[in-house]
């Protein structure tokens, strides 16, 4: 994604550009993103690949849900730690604390919302609900940078509209989720999820 790893900007330590209090640059950080993937579909097309699958966590989880509803090429979309609005995330996250410090004295959360109103993923609910498209979901039930109160909304909002919809809800944190044994039950998860070619009789897989 862009700002991490090699694309990192000169003397950062972290992805501070991707996600931060300039609100146009975030919306572009993540515009590039979702483009950025969205490219990356088209060659694999082009290289013979028919099922497309995309997964991300945390903030990826936004990039890959963004990426699933706007790409009719993808049929699998796996979030991990995600939920609906970004604007909600960051002024109620534990992580993103000194992001809502900056803005705080200059904007409301309405205002926030509004503005990253085309990061929502609850405003693409029926896009990602459409019938050729599975989703997997993985939360954290002690969760203090993605809220539950906010991923059991968005989770709300996909089934209001019919997404056919796998969730698997652990109790760990944000972080502890890399750890033994969530990390191994969370793994075990996604790989029944990206192998499964038709509904499981075995109750793992929400249906429509």
């Amino acid at each position: 994604m862009p700002y991490h790893f090699e694309r990192s900007r000169p003397g950062s330590g972290h992805a501070d550009y991707m996600l931060s209090p300039n609100l146009g640059r975030t919306i572009q950080s993540i515009r590039q993103a979702v483009l950025d993937g969205r490219k990356l579909i088209r060659w694999l097309k082009s290289e013979g690949y028919r099922e497309i699958s995309v997964l991300g966590m945390s903030l990826g989880s936004w990039v890959a849900g963004l990426i699933a509803a706007r790409d009719q090429a993808v049929s699998k979309a796996s979030l991990f730690l995600t939920a609906g609005s970004l604007a909600d995330m960051v002024w109620t996250g534990r992580a993103t604390r000194s992001i809502r410090d900056s803005l705080e004295p200059e904007i409301e959360p309405t205002d926030l919302r509004r503005a990253w109103a085309p990061l929502n993923l609850e405003n693409y609910a029926h896009s990602l609900a459409r019938p050729d498209l599975d989703l997997h979901i993985v939360l954290a039930k002690r969760d203090k940078v993605v809220l539950p109160a906010l991923s059991a909304r968005f989770m709300q909002r996909l089934e209001n509209a019919g997404a056919r919809l796998t969730i698997l809800a652990l109790n760990c944190g944000h972080y502890s989720l890399a750890m033994p044994p969530y990390i191994l039950l969370a793994g075990l998860s996604v790989k029944r999820f990206l192998s499964c070619v038709d509904n499981s009789p075995l109750g793992w897989r929400r249906k429509r």
